[in-house]
């Protein structure tokens, strides 16, 4: 890393003012604060320093969603080979999935942070590091089979039109992530219907999506949206899911969301080192799962009798409770708030399964209508601690 460090000093001057390539300092400036730590001091005033600045905390956050990646790169290799009949064993099912979801992992991070990099350079910002996450994100949250062109376009919506027209990180009021999943939920709803795909053609599947013939062609949360009676949640194959199942992840899905276990690996991460607040996650399934229990002993229909622990293991609800209600900028900052945005959230994307059936996965419209409330949460909740010292105060 010394060598690394000397190259880096010795072609710096290039890039700043006045050298051959001072266009591209911005550029030049988020690749080294990307590989160092900052070597800048502030030269007068009392300042305190904190090591845990942003960019740690965004690392921190994609280790965390490390373990759903590769499970989900798993699970995408082994739905395909079960539903074909075959067993090539774990590293061909796990290499498979690979080559499916890099191309879908590249895509993402190629126009996110070549968007950013262009909106910094012309600026004459800094590159900020909010990218690292939502880039991570987007392949995770789209079906597998989702065209490369539509991941490309859908990122770039969403970095322009909910981030840099905001002014970039810590600016935008949405979810980034969220906003592409929405884009392409409402510009290609046929992409987003909950249907299982397997990747025909090259053996480690390059190639043209399809559905599966042996299969109904929906994911667990689609079945249960589009009964008529009750339901029996049924995988693949048609066999029927257990708890277990739900728990480990081995089901269609989209590629992050599946496995519960490494959500709840990526949990303990985030809360030890204090990037998520707790509150927020408690809250989401407090008022998922009294929402179902409402519905429980008032419905009638097949999603109104779905028991509260299906639900919570079904589709986003958890994955989203975990990685995108928790997002620090788009989520209340006041402590009462985390618990109204939470909770409301949790009630919200329970109402959306349940009520809706033509989209039977809720939890990304009830994040991103609560971020627009964010705002007017904790405005209130201010306001309402200053009243209540303002009446102990006259007394």
């Amino acid at each position: 890393m010394k060598f690394l460090r000397n190259y880096l000093d010795k072609i710096k001057p290039n890039f700043e003012p006045g050298g051959k390539f001072s266009m591209f300092q911005s550029v030049f400036d988020g690749f080294e604060t990307f590989l160092f730590v900052p070597n800048k001091t502030a030269k007068s005033g009392v300042h305190i320093h904190e090591a845990k600045d942003s960019k740690w905390a965004m690392s921190i956050v994609v280790i965390a969603l490390i373990p759903c990646l590769l499970f989900g790169m798993f699970n995408t290799g082994y739905q395909h080979y079960l539903a074909i009949g075959e067993n090539p064993g774990f590293w061909m099912i796990f290499i498979y999935g690979l080559l499916a979801v890099l191309p879908i992992i590249v895509v993402s991070y190629v126009v996110g942070l070549g968007i950013e990099f262009v909106v910094a350079q012309w600026k004459g910002h800094e590159i900020q590091e909010g990218f690292l996450v939502s880039g991570m994100l987007i392949p995770l949250i789209v079906p597998v089979d989702t065209p490369l062109w539509m991941v490309g376009l859908a990122t770039a919506f969403a970095v322009i039109f909910a981030k840099e027209i905001f002014g970039g990180t810590g600016f935008n009021i949405w979810n980034v992530a969220l906003i592409a999943r929405a884009f392409l939920f409402f510009a290609y709803p046929t992409k987003m219907s909950g249907e299982v795909f397997v990747r025909t053609g090259s053996t480690f599947g390059i190639g043209k999506g399809e559905i599966i013939d042996a299969f109904s062609g929906a994911t667990p949360l689609g079945q249960i949206g589009s009964a008529s009676t009750s339901v029996e949640i049924t995988g693949t194959l048609g066999n029927p899911l257990s708890y277990w199942d739900l728990f480990l992840g081995l089901i269609p899905g989209s590629v992050g969301e599946t496995s519960k276990l490494c959500i709840l690996l990526g949990a303990i991460i985030l809360l030890i080192t204090g990037i998520a607040n707790w509150r927020t996650m408690l809250s989401v399934f407090a008022g998922g799962i009294l929402t179902v229990w409402l519905f429980n002993a008032i419905g009638s229909t097949p999603a109104m009798q779905v028991n509260p622990l299906e639900q919570i293991l079904l589709g986003g609800f958890a994955f989203g409770a975990v990685f995108m209600a928790t997002d620090p900028v788009t989520s209340p900052r006041t402590q009462n708030g985390k618990y109204i945005f939470g909770f409301l959230i949790g009630m919200f994307a329970m109402m959306v399964r349940v009520l809706n059936p033509g989209y039977p996965e809720g939890m990304m419209l009830a994040i991103l209508f609560m971020n627009s409330f964010t705002p007017l949460i904790d405005y209130y909740v201010v306001e309402g601690n200053i009243s209540r010292r303002m009446k102990r105060m006259k007394k």
